[in-house]
């Protein structure tokens, strides 16, 4: 099965002309686009908390996805490095059309996957240190690092709204945007769901209709 991928920030965005540029690219590789994924989000947004994640767990070894430019699948290096493993694990071809990147069994594509992955352990690398070297120059000045004592917690305002939160996961809102709502880090979320059995409920039921929804989207693409 070949899928294109589109993704657009914003509603105002169009799809369009990724679109047409994916169906000319299978065209030249002689590959027939079976279905369509289209989503509006952030490519800030983690590939879990997107139709990408669960398109990527739905797929199966030697299934092909398309997409026009590697930002598509994020705008972060560890992340685009994390679904490019996905990829290559379950046996999965990726195609970038204006890059041009090929990724599947090859040793090109094992070797263009290794340089990806050096530079993005650079990145992480980089990051730590600069993150290091704030906090000694923060030190150094004379501020106090860590929490006060008895300060109000990003985990207590997930647990004094745990009834909103559950509200919106019922209405199908994103890990994502809750964090964002509330100003949490995703961490404290998984933290917090472990914690409360409720909360971890309302996420399997979420997940479960999100996989029943992609399923009968798919049958139905199928049957047109």
């Amino acid at each position: 099965m070949t899928i294109g991928y589109l993704r657009v920030s914003t509603g105002k965005q169009h799809p369009a002309n990724q679109q047409d540029e994916i169906r000319r690219f299978a065209e030249s590789k002689n590959l027939t686009i079976d279905s369509w994924v289209t989503e509006i989000v952030s490519g800030k947004t983690k590939e879990r908390d997107r139709k990408l994640g669960t398109l990527l767990r739905k797929m199966k070894p030697g299934d092909t996805i398309i997409v026009t430019e590697i930002s598509r699948l994020s705008r972060t290096l560890t992340d685009v490095m994390t679904i490019m493993g996905k990829c290559l694990k379950k046996g999965i071809n990726l195609y970038t059309t204006k890059e041009g990147y090929t990724f599947d069994d090859s040793i090109n594509s094992k070797v263009l996957c290794f340089a990806f992955g050096l530079v993005a352990e650079i990145e992480r690398n980089l990051i730590s240190m600069r993150t290091k070297e704030a906090l000694a120059l923060r030190k150094a000045n004379g501020m106090v690092l860590g929490r006060k004592k008895g300060s109000y917690t990003k985990f207590n305002i997930l647990m004094h709204n745990r009834h909103k939160v559950i509200k919106m996961l019922e209405e199908d809102r994103s890990v994502t945007y809750i964090c964002q709502s509330f100003g949490v880090s995703r961490d404290t979320f998984d933290k917090f769901r472990r914690k409360y059995h409720s909360i971890q409920q309302a996420v399997d039921r979420k997940e479960s209709r999100r996989k029943n929804s992609f399923k009968n989207y798919m049958t139905t693409t199928q049957n047109d």
